[in-house]
């Protein structure tokens, strides 16, 4: 038994060696360590996310697209008589881009601030957690699928608006079109994220979209041009985010704009929005690694 006993302890220090080595190449319990990128893990979420929205296609695409060519009848017939025209073309034609605009915009936030709510009120947030997943490409999942449900919605949107007497759209700059419309979803799609984050029921998102979301999309200029306004009022629609993204998203298709009377400003809106995105992007990211409101 002693020479058995002194056996075991002359190989103790051997174990204890093997075991620091396996250390180095294993994380410790509980810590995650990634290399990488899993795309497995970013395209099952990102189309698990798609789908989620397209089993109701009807509720979250189509029917955002009827409301929002219901806003073109009423305005275009209540305000578009008589051959008004803004900015050199008729009301109708100058209304549609900032109406497809906020289309894609309402819907954006609509589909990434539902997800974490709904799994932290039906207690499936682990779903979203527990997969061997960065909380990066967690984000750029759900963003990229709010982007794809917002881009069908702007399509079916402008398909209406097209075959609506008295409404042309043209593409006088794509890039803008591109560009903007891309931007705004994201922008809409980060914001939605992070209220998914915060919001503890259903009463906490609908009050960001009541009294957030839905004035700052109305009062954006899109159903006129802030020059009409009183100064202090076009220094406060020139603070609000809203009104560069729709403004630059008309000029793609009218080749004008309500933001200055050079090229150049579109431009600096075009960096801005992307200045804007980008903190706002790093802001979710620091929420979504810290388990704020989602681990506790």
């Amino acid at each position: 038994m002693t020479d058995q006993a002194q056996s075991l302890a002359s190989e103790a220090p051997v174990l204890r060696q093997d075991s620091g080595t396996s250390a180095g190449k294993f994380p410790p319990p509980g810590e995650a360590r990634f290399h990488g990128m899993n795309r497995v893990g970013l395209w099952t979420l990102y189309v698990k996310e798609v789908r989620r929205f397209l089993k109701v296609q009807t509720q979250t695409v189509w029917a955002p697209a009827i409301t929002t060519l219901l806003f073109l009848v009423i305005f275009t017939v209540a305000l578009g008589r008589s051959g008004r025209e803004v900015l050199g073309v008729p009301f109708g034609s100058f209304v549609a881009p900032g109406l497809i605009m906020m289309g894609m915009m309402q819907n954006a936030f609509a589909n990434s601030s539902f997800g974490l709510l709904v799994g932290k009120i039906q207690g499936t947030i682990v779903d979203y957690l527990m997969p061997p997943i960065a909380s990066w490409e967690l984000m750029l999942a759900i963003v990229a699928a709010a982007i794809t449900r917002a881009v069908m919605v702007g399509a079916a949107v402008a398909l209406a608006m097209w075959l609506y007497p008295g409404v042309t759209l043209s593409a006088e700059h794509p890039w803008a079109i591109a560009w903007f419309g891309l931007m705004g979803a994201m922008l809409l799609a980060l914001v939605g994220l992070i209220t998914s984050i915060w919001a503890e029921k259903f009463d906490h998102n609908a009050a960001i979209t009541n009294f957030v979301i839905a004035p700052l999309t109305l009062l954006s200029g899109t159903f006129y041009v802030i020059d009409n306004l009183a100064p202090t009022f076009q220094t406060i629609s020139r603070l609000n985010p809203f009104f560069y993204v729709i403004s630059g998203f008309r000029y793609g298709f009218l080749g004008e704009t309500d933001i200055a009377s050079t090229d150049a400003a579109v431009w600096h809106a075009a960096l801005g929005v992307l200045a804007l995105n980008i903190v706002v992007a790093v802001i979710t990211y620091r929420l979504l690694k810290s388990g704020w409101k989602l681990k506790s």
